[in-house]
């Protein structure tokens, strides 16, 4: 890689925020009732998609004060994401499902 066009992206990463320049998205998936996960840790910026590998709708929301959002209900095979933008932790539920549950902690 030329060393010019290296610095301008570093430089570039770190105007945007650093952080939210090196993203990472994550895939949770709601299967059988319930998520594929209980507990996911993720860094601030960083976008997590709930899929639907259900053949029943699904909504998912959380009303924590790190992440308020309500996704809606989407059927089979659709998949809905979050950007997590504030540290803490946050709670997710299915509001069709109130069995289904799951903590997102947030970190820098």
């Amino acid at each position: 890689m030329n060393t010019n066009l290296a610095i301008l992206l570093i430089t570039s990463a770190a105007a945007m925020g650093g952080a939210q320049a090196f993203a990472a998205e994550h895939v949770v998936d709601q299967k059988d009732k319930q998520f594929s996960v209980s507990h996911l840790s993720v860094r601030v910026g960083d976008k997590v998609a709930f899929k639907n590998a259900d053949a029943y709708f699904h909504n998912v929301f959380s009303v924590s004060e790190a992440k308020t959002f309500d996704l809606g209900s989407y059927a089979q095979g659709k998949a809905k994401s979050v950007t997590f933008d504030k540290e803490g932790e946050v709670e997710i539920e299915c509001a069709i499902h109130p069995k289904m549950k799951m903590v997102v902690e947030v970190t820098k």
